[in-house]
């Protein structure tokens, strides 16, 4: 139980006891820092069922848990909040308890309950990633973590958009003008050579409407009748049709993509347990609209286009069936969604990362699913992200505009390089050594930047900033944790104390009286199960990245104020040597959590 909990218990008790009133909650807020104390009791809301002065009623529920609570050993009251002072021998027995645990904070054990399946990435396979991407990718794979850290079983997967006109496009152009170039023969990667004939057609598209409206065509008929686009929409119905040549065509730069994809996802280190074709998907759907239709879910319109009515429920009419029998994007995300379930008998929940322009499309896909009787449609959430934007403006694929995901991860290894070289901290690294460096710091300073602001909010990315070694950062942090096994390394030279005989020793509290530094890194240590179980149920990476940099701030006042290899006596220097460890592995841990390497050294 925890000390909120036997709090909580103890308060409740003492109002019973001295009030005759049953409470059912009890607020606590952390103790502010010009008063002593470790946890506060806020007597406020207790005045709508305890009549009386808040300071006479904190004061009697104070007097009670002295009495009452072994750990409590004294309080004081400032108007309406109950000041709680913990004893240290709680704080060390609770450190006792975990200093020794690799993974203190993840649940050890995944609960008996339905999986959860998430996903995340699910590109168009007609260009390469971009930032848009990475943010998605990042969230995806951070939340499936989190959640797996506290007690789920998670699946990851995406859904790959690899047909519909945009492939057509980028096919269309190569076949114009590739010359039958490859990967091989340019030297790029797959998805960066079809990527460029997507751009490719866009600036014949563009030439053609010019040519066109020169005619005294008007724009918007230009549009639409430029013969590259009409082509574009012929070869489209003839992959539908199953045409070879056009199928072949596709599967072939479809190919060059995944291969191109592949190399991506490895560099920015994100994983899937399985993958879903839009080209396997498109047609699902369409017996649960029939279905739909029997139980009046759905209603069919005149010309033969079949509808959901949701304006009862604040939305609008949404049309799951065109009137020539083909589906929507709609249709196709309730087969996806139902064959999922189907495919994975144990996940009882989806989470979609996707950006927040489709806001609504998933309100309606919940919706409809929910009134289409299945149960865990109540168990289905929407990671819903703000767009990436850049100092130089937004980005545009078909114009080419993009910041590639790729060559976003090759400048920041080059950016932290430069400025590592400017700091002058890696004497005797090899190259390798140093390139390696480069590029843990580089993307754990991209992911960390993207990660830490809250999902919803709209990001402005500066990657010079990004790669500060100050502040809330990710290199700020990395640099914090090779601070510590530095400090470890030395310990380990130490013949008073190394990390490995030490970590096996029980600190005694009547040895080792707390410093009020000590205290509060404990207690920031303290809260990280809680944290972990918070991200999870809000699908929030932010939470555990704020609470690290916290956790490292925290550690940073420790050690300016508390030697540690200086320490007084040698039950002080193993207290803080493992205290210094624990940190380390709580920053690891966290950051695990967000896909972040740390490094030994920096």
């Amino acid at each position: 139980m925890s000390l909120q909990e036997t709090l909580s218990n103890q308060v409740k008790q003492a109002v019973k006891s001295s009030f005759n009133i049953v409470l059912e909650t009890v607020e606590f807020q952390a103790t502010r820092k010009e008063f002593a104390g470790d946890i506060t009791v806020v007597i406020f809301p207790m005045l709508r069922f305890v009549k009386g002065n808040p300071v006479q009623i904190g004061e009697t529920i104070g007097d009670y848990l002295v009495e009452h609570v072994a750990d409590v050993k004294a309080f004081n009251v400032v108007k309406g909040f109950l000041n709680v002072e913990i004893s240290d021998s709680y704080y060390i027995d609770f450190f006792n308890g975990i200093k020794n645990n690799e993974t203190y904070g993840f649940v050890s054990s995944i609960a008996e309950k339905k999986a959860v399946m998430v996903e995340y990435s699910s590109p168009n396979t007609n260009k390469p990633l971009h930032l848009g991407h990475v943010r998605n990718n990042l969230l995806g794979y951070s939340v499936a973590e989190i959640l797996k850290a506290a007690g789920t079983k998670v699946y990851k997967t995406q859904i790959i958009n690899d047909r519909g006109i945009h492939i057509c496009k980028s096919m269309l152009a190569w076949k114009r003008f590739g010359n039958e170039e490859t990967p091989e023969s340019t030297g790029l990667k797959g998805d960066k050579l079809v990527g460029n004939y997507y751009v490719k057609f866009d600036q014949e598209y563009k030439k053609e409407i010019e040519d066109l409206v020169s005619t005294g065509m008007s724009q918007e008929d230009a549009k639409k009748n430029a013969p590259i686009l009409l082509e574009a929409q012929d070869m489209l119905l003839k992959w539908e049709a199953g045409d070879e040549e056009t199928v072949a065509l596709w599967k072939k730069m479809n190919g060059w993509v995944y291969e191109g994809f592949d190399i991506t996802y490895k560099n920015l280190g994100v994983d899937f347990d399985t993958l879903y074709y839009e080209s396997n998907t498109y047609l699902l759907g369409k017996e649960f609209v029939a279905e739909g239709l029997r139980s009046g879910v759905f209603h069919k319109e005149d010309d033969g286009s079949v509808w959901c009515d949701l304006t009862e429920d604040g939305l609008d009419k949404k049309i799951v069936l065109r009137a020539d029998g083909t589906a929507v994007y709609m249709t196709q995300d309730i087969g996806t969604a139902i064959q999922r379930i189907k495919d994975y008998p144990d996940v009882g929940g989806l989470v979609y990362t996707v950006g927040n322009e489709q806001d609504y499309h998933f309100q309606v896909l919940f919706l409809i699913l929910k009134k289409l009787g299945f149960e865990w449609a109540n168990n289905l959430y929407h990671l819903s992200y703000g767009m990436v934007d850049l100092p130089s403006g937004k980005m545009k694929s078909r114009e080419g505009t993009v910041v590639d995901a790729d060559d976003l991860i090759d400048d920041m290894a080059n950016t932290a390089g430069e400025i590592s070289e400017e700091l002058g901290k890696l004497e005797g690294y090899s190259d390798e050594e140093k390139q390696a460096l480069y590029k843990t710091i580089g993307l754990g300073a991209l992911k960390y930047y993207v990660l830490k602001v809250d999902p919803k909010k709209r990001i402005l990315f500066d990657p010079k900033e990004s790669i500060d070694f100050q502040g809330n950062t990710g290199p700020f942090i990395q640099y914090t944790y090779a601070r510590i096994q530095s400090i470890l390394r030395k310990a380990n030279l130490d013949d008073t104390v190394t990390l490995s005989t030490s970590t096996s020793l029980s600190i005694d509290s009547d040895k080792v009286p707390l410093h009020e530094k000590e205290k509060e890194l404990l207690k920031q240590i303290q809260l990280f199960p809680e944290i972990i179980q918070n991200a999870a149920s809000q699908h929030s990476p932010a939470l555990i990245a704020n609470y690290t940099y916290d956790l490292v701030k925290e550690f940073n006042s420790f050690y300016q104020n508390v030697s540690i290899l200086g320490a007084d006596n040698d039950n002080e220097k193993t207290f803080r040597v493992q205290l210094s460890n624990t940190v380390a592995n709580t920053i690891k841990n966290g950051f695990k959590l967000l896909g972040i390497d740390v490094p030994e050294r920096m």
